[in-house]
């Protein structure tokens, strides 16, 4: 296997497919780099570099007990960047993976990154807070917690099987092998790690971040997200980020990547072309 082992010991497991331009795709929790292969193949036989990476705690990574949190995740992420001296790179980020870019871009800057784009992003903040009133409460996540301690591995087949991907609205044609996929990268994270993980994900926040990118960035929604609401994410990121271009998909749910993979796939290929 592919891995680059970081300051702290962790082994970070990655993919490198293809030639060309680099694409660093950062994953979803409680996913890993698998999630992203259907944009790989496609963007890597269209000329393009792309490498995703198994964040620590999931996949083929490493399982520490500590560094589950975004500035960790961040920091990851610049190791492999530098380990690899990829230049005029184009971070994607999915969900959690949307936060690990912008920690990326607000704690090393933008050297080595030409664009970026965030699909079902987390930023600029999922907890609802006095600053952030259209976030959600914090007893959604206590759920989620109590979910990922109770019963993990049925917690994730409920996730898959209705709000990640819609399969709980009329008409969709979720397939049992996508809810399968879902659970089976869920079940190869640590249990520790895909659970500080969850605070990670909710309670950081991204906004100063955002503030940060000064390149052209490609932000893309379903406005049927269940997970991450589209309001209170991809709305309030596209007014803080210079240069950014916001899509909105009629109907989509969170797990865009699988539900609308052929949009995708051509949205994200026009962006990198221009």
């Amino acid at each position: 296997m592919s891995v680059i082992i970081v300051k702290d010991g962790t082994q970070i497991y990655y993919k490198d497919w293809g030639a060309g331009q680099p694409v660093v795709f950062s994953h979803g929790w409680p996913l890993n780099s698998d999630s992203w292969e259907v944009q790989m193949v496609f963007l890597a036989s269209n000329g393009y570099r792309c490498i995703a990476h198994d964040r620590r705690g999931h996949g083929r990574s490493s399982q520490p007990w500590n560094g589950n949190d975004m500035d960790t995740y961040a920091d990851d992420l610049s190791e492999l960047i530098e380990t690899l001296d990829l230049k005029g790179a184009f971070l994607i980020g999915f969900s959690a993976g949307g936060g690990e870019v912008a920690r990326y871009i607000g704690r090393h800057g933008m050297k080595r990154v030409a664009k970026a784009a965030l699909i079902s992003a987390v930023p600029p903040l999922m907890l609802k807070t006095a600053a952030n009133p259209g976030g959600l409460p914090i007893e959604v996540f206590d759920k989620i917690r109590l979910g990922s301690i109770t019963d993990r591995s049925q917690f994730y087949k409920d996730l898959a099987s209705g709000p990640f991907f819609g399969a709980n609205r009329s008409g969709s044609k979720v397939s049992q092998g996508m809810i399968d996929s879902f659970w089976l990268q869920g079940m190869q994270a640590g249990h520790k790690n895909t659970f500080d993980c969850i605070k990670a994900f909710s309670e950081t926040d991204f906004t100063e971040d955002l503030k940060k990118f000064d390149v052209p960035t490609l932000i893309i929604h379903g406005d049927d997200d269940q997970i991450v609401p589209v309001g209170a994410a991809a709305l309030c990121s596209s007014k803080l980020i210079r240069n950014a271009t916001l899509k909105i998909y009629a109907g989509a749910p969170h797990g865009v990547a699988y539900t609308h993979k052929d949009k995708l796939n051509a949205d994200l290929l026009a962006f990198l072309k221009t």
